[in-house]
């Protein structure tokens, strides 16, 4: 970790690494000393404790949806459906950037990370709804293309699904081969929800009227 970052901040980032890399439990406090380059009078100068520290961890994910990869994703496109698969798209640069063994952090955080330790699953939980709440900004602004009784908090919490369950697959199988099946499987609900939309319902109600 280069010394040329702040303390804590070399602190985060070594304990980001980590917990995705070996898992919190599986990170000792030993381990992110070291790799942080720093004394334990240093870690409890900034945190009181490991809980603390991957608190910290969770609030820069948070803090990085937009920049790291909603912002990215949404400039690609202007296309609403077209920013929501541009997102997924990003997801599977990674899994093929790290030979199919990327495993999203958050989700393995949320497998990991007691219940009982709520502070860290409302941080985990506020994530996830940041995600979900960028993909229902895209079907909001497709709603005229979709029918009239579409749950977008629900077809957003549905392609957030899609992405974690891909990415796992993934990494379990060794390919991006189950991602692509999963994303291609949802490009056609998007595509058969539009298709069913009030557009072509209206198309279809003149034709039987002519």
């Amino acid at each position: 970790m280069p010394h040329t970052l702040p303390t804590r901040d070399r602190l985060i980032e070594s304990a980001r690494y980590l917990f995705w890399e070996r898992g919190f439990a599986g990170t000792s406090m030993a381990d992110l000393l070291a790799h942080a380059g720093v004394n334990s009078g240093s870690f409890y100068h900034f945190f009181e404790s490991k809980e603390a520290l991957l608190r910290a961890v969770l609030e820069g994910y948070l803090g990085g949806l937009r920049p790291v990869i909603v912002n990215p994703a949404f400039a690609k496109t202007d296309d609403p459906v077209e920013r929501i698969f541009a997102i997924l798209a990003g997801y599977r640069e990674r899994i093929l950037q790290t030979d199919s063994k990327y495993g999203c952090p958050l989700g393995r955080l949320a497998l990991e990370i007691d219940p009982e330790n709520r502070p860290a699953h409302k941080l985990i939980a506020e994530n996830f709804q940041g995600w979900i709440g960028a993909v229902r900004e895209c079907v909001d602004q497709m709603k005229d293309r979709l029918p009239g009784n579409t749950d977008a908090e629900a077809l957003a919490t549905y392609v957030l699904a899609v992405m974690e369950g891909g990415v796992m697959l993934s990494r379990s199988y060794g390919s991006v081969e189950p991602f692509d099946r999963a994303v291609k499987q949802l490009r056609e609900h998007f595509r058969l929800l539009v298709t069913s939309g009030p557009r072509r319902t209206r198309v279809r109600s003149k034709s039987k009227s002519s």
